[in-house]
């Protein structure tokens, strides 16, 4: 998830199962042609149409390709495009040399037979934090190398904290969470905002919450997922937070919280700049757990994968690229331009040198979770169309929290 000016939605386009899946925040525009690459030109598609041809994604690219000695063809397409147009190729054995592409698709197009794995190819994975690898990972194999993160976290307001009384210090667990929320609606204030929209998008930011209940995607169900909703529910009954929430996109929710009167807000890195232009003092705060530490937030961002070849002689120049792509010092640029927190410790600890501000989110991505982590691929979709569902119901007073979920867990199987 990245870029404050909207969120793009991906869809894993399976040939045989068609399942939507809401993966970042980016913005859309127009594509362009694709072509077919020869000896002397690789092709690499990639999901950032916003950048024109003088970016400086396009020169890194361009210049990867100097490097290697070819020419570099770039097609960029919006992310619901993108899938399709990879699975389409990959049957007419005209995929792209390097395919960039939002994590949650990674094992879509695994299991369809359309990527290589970095065995096969070679590519150096060794220094990519681990939480942030296995968003790309299906079948104990590894389907490429991740080019950045991001995360939520939850922005607060200092001036409204300081009227209220409270200590951010304080704020380490959901029970010391909600006593701040509680001193702060006392104050006149509002409390939390946050994004539980019907969609993806409202999974996405419920994630952290059921992850740090302890619950787990393969039971909706269970005793901490409940735990999990009725903390929202419960906050939405007490006035904690706004009712606007259930049809609140992760945009919409950050409005919310630009208008100075709320203490938190659940949102992403690409929220920084506008952070800095909101007018009152911010601070970030990871998301903590139902008993404290850092919760499980979901990543977003892409990984630059490589595509199976009719012509297995191209493979040697396609890693030269993704070598010079991933390179520290290319991943310290693209990262800073994407409002990325870097996939390495090495790169992390340059941008935290650079601005410390950057702490608290690259603390965030440590603790991050791929939502098709845990070997759930494909099954991820269905599992989080039932989640948006169950968490509509109960937010919205027609279901308990238990009720919604075990109804969730039963249509999930």
């Amino acid at each position: 998830m990245n870029r404050p000016t909207g969120r793009r939605l991906t869809v894993t386009a399976m040939t045989l199962a068609g399942l939507v899946v809401g993966a970042t925040a980016c913005s859309s525009g127009g594509t362009s042609s694709t072509q077919a690459a020869d000896s002397g030109s690789y092709t690499v598609w990639d999901p950032y149409p916003q950048f024109a041809k003088d970016s400086a994604w396009v020169k890194l690219l361009d210049g990867c390709g100097s490097k290697a000695g070819v020419k570099i063809k770039r097609t960029a397409f919006d992310t619901s495009d993108l899938t399709n147009k990879v699975l389409l190729a990959a049957q007419q054995d005209n995929a792209p040399d390097v395919l960039i592409l939002d994590n949650p698709v990674v094992s879509t197009l695994a299991e369809s037979g359309a990527l290589t794995t970095t065995d096969e190819n070679k590519v150096d994975t060794s220094k990519v934090d681990a939480n942030l690898l296995a968003a790309g990972q299906a079948g104990g194999k590894t389907y490429g190398t991740p080019i950045g993160a991001n995360t939520l976290a939850l922005y607060y307001n200092k001036d409204v904290l300081k009227e209220a009384g409270v200590d951010i210090a304080s704020v380490k667990d959901w029970k010391s969470l909600t006593a701040a929320l509680e001193k702060v609606k006392k104050a006149g204030k509002k409390g939390i905002t946050f994004s539980a929209i019907g969609t993806e998008e409202g999974s996405f930011q419920f994630l952290p919450w059921f992850w740090g209940s302890g619950a787990e995607l393969t039971r909706l169900d269970s005793a901490q997922a409940v735990a999990a909703l009725s903390l929202w529910s419960d906050w939405l009954k007490k006035g904690y937070a706004p009712n606007s929430v259930i049809n609140n996109t992760q945009t919409t929710s950050w409005q919310e919280f630009a208008s100075g009167e709320y203490a938190f807000a659940e949102n992403g890195t690409w929220q920084l700049a506008n952070a800095e232009k909101a007018g009152f003092d911010h601070g970030v705060l990871p998301i903590p757990g139902a008993d404290g530490g850092s919760a499980a937030a979901p990543t977003g961002g892409e990984f630059v994968t490589v595509p199976v070849q009719g012509d297995t002689g191209r493979y040697a120049t396609t890693r030269k690229l993704v070598s010079c792509l991933t390179s520290a010092e290319n991943l310290y640029d693209t990262d800073t331009t994407l409002s990325y927190v870097a996939p390495t410790g090495e790169v992390q600890d340059k941008q935290t040198a650079e601005k410390p501000e950057l702490k608290p989110w690259v603390d965030a991505v440590k603790a991050a979770k791929g939502r098709t982590s845990d070997d759930l691929g494909t099954k991820y979709p269905k599992i989080s169309e039932q989640m948006w569902k169950a968490v509509q119901s109960a937010l919205s007073g027609s279901t308990s929290p238990k009720d919604a979920l075990t109804a969730a867990q039963d249509a999930v199987k």
